[in-house]
């Protein structure tokens, strides 16, 4: 399939924002778990947007970047949200990414 880089720009960004969206709505899935099963959470999103913005030379801090994709103030998700994690939680996020 043949498109022009416009086009696919985008669609990537449209992916992107249903995708924030999603894990917005999803309140209910733990960073941890999203670390242990795919590799990356909301943190790692925010961090992939802010190194866009560093590359771009766009001005965006760490907290503008997870309000981004949160959709609020990090410390407000996690206030509302963000659950202690299980013992086997951590025992999964040691086996998945030892090291951290």
């Amino acid at each position: 399939m043949a498109m022009d880089t416009t086009t696919r720009t985008e669609l990537e960004a449209a992916a992107f924002r249903r995708l924030v969206e999603h894990l917005r709505e999803r309140t209910d899935v733990q960073n941890i778990d999203l670390m242990n099963l795919a590799g990356f959470c909301r943190n790692c999103l925010s961090n992939w947007l802010k190194d866009a913005a560093d590359a771009s030379g766009v001005s965006m801090s760490k907290d503008e970047s997870r309000q981004a994709i949160y959709g609020m103030p990090y410390d407000e998700w996690k206030a509302k949200y963000q659950r202690k994690a299980t013992p086997a939680q951590l025992e999964a996020m040691k086996k998945a990414h030892p090291g951290h």
